[in-house]
């Protein structure tokens, strides 16, 4: 697992939930040597599996971490960035513990953080048509859906959003600072974009399914969209909340300009209110909603200015508690 003459520290952060059956081939296909790495280890995350998973693991010789109950891909996620910013690595990935993943394709992941061409390396599905995973119609649509909108709110085009196999530099676990305990994967996208951290897609061949067992994250898709939605719509009233909460009152604000505006008009045609009285109540009651709700988005604006000075303090804290010797 060591090369002469390189300095640099792996992580491989396996997040497991009930994989007994695959935990330990995805061990076993992570890369023993490779390129500008001295130093490869393994983490398992084990949240609250109910099979022999954990046990499995260490019989791989990877280094376990077990929680009682299952917590959630997002809040292992944040546990696994903890762990390797102790650890002081360079480099963090992580993979998925069911084998859709290969982990023989570290290596490629890895590359562009090793020659300094991105901090944020994400596997793409999508990005390449020959490699896009035979998935069903509803799971594709959903998946695009997601990459555009989040494409959307950063103002850059990304064909995967959602993809769990990646890799993160050490400036980048610095500044990644997230909330959902879900999942992580879009929230982490529009974090590391808004700070500008440099992120790179590359195209890698997938499982379409799992081996075994179903997606506890996956499966019912409402459920999914909804939490992941949530996750982000929270991101985005963080990050840009002039915009978040500029447009909401606008719209409200203008809906109830067109009641006034109606009433107006039929008053300066007939010189009378009736019968369209009541919505000048409701056009009325809409503007002052629409202009309560400008004045917040002026308050959260400057706010956010208060919660970034807030991340660049985190993240001065974090280097110097986790700085390299």
């Amino acid at each position: 697992m060591v090369s002469k003459g390189i300095s640099m520290k792996l992580l491989v952060a396996i997040p497991c939930f009930n994989e007994e059956k695959t935990i330990s081939k995805v061990i076993g296909d992570v890369p023993k040597k490779i390129q500008g790495i001295s130093e490869i280890n393994i983490l398992v995350m084990d949240d609250g599996s109910e099979d022999a998973s954990a046990m499995v693991a260490k019989e791989c010789k990877a280094e376990v971490h077990s929680f009682p109950k299952n917590r959630g891909l997002g809040w292992v996620f944040t546990k696994s960035v903890s762990v390797a910013l102790s650890k002081k690595v360079d480099i963090l990935v992580t993979i998925d513990g069911d084998g859709q993943f290969k982990a023989k394709d570290i290596s490629k992941l890895i590359k562009p953080i090793i020659a300094k061409e991105a901090d944020f390396v994400t596997c793409s599905r999508f990005i390449d048509k020959d490699l896009t995973p035979n998935m069903s119609v509803i799971k594709l649509w959903g998946n695009r859906f997601m990459s555009k909108f989040i494409s959307m709110l950063i103002k850059r085009k990304f064909y995967d959003v959602s993809c769990g196999f990646r890799a993160y530099s050490r400036e980048a676990l610095l500044n990644v600072n997230l909330f959902g305990k879900f999942t992580y994967t879009q929230e982490a996208f529009l974090d590391l974009a808004y700070k500008g951290i440099r992120i790179k897609e590359i195209p890698l061949k997938v499982r379409a399914k799992r081996q075994f067992g179903r997606s506890k994250i996956s499966d019912n898709l409402l459920a999914y969209g909804y939490k992941t939605l949530k996750i982000i719509f929270r991101t985005l009233r963080d990050y840009k909340p002039l915009k978040f909460f500029g447009s909401l009152g606008l719209i409200i604000f203008m809906i109830g300009f067109v009641f006034d505006f109606f009433l107006l008009y039929h008053y300066v045609f007939t010189h009378s209110l009736s019968p369209y009285k009541s919505l000048g109540f409701i056009g009325g009651f809409l503007n002052a909603i629409g202009l309560v709700i400008l004045v917040l988005a002026l308050v959260a604006d400057m706010l956010e200015r208060i919660r970034l000075n807030q991340e660049k303090i985190l993240y001065l804290q974090k280097k110097r508690e986790y700085e390299i010797d």
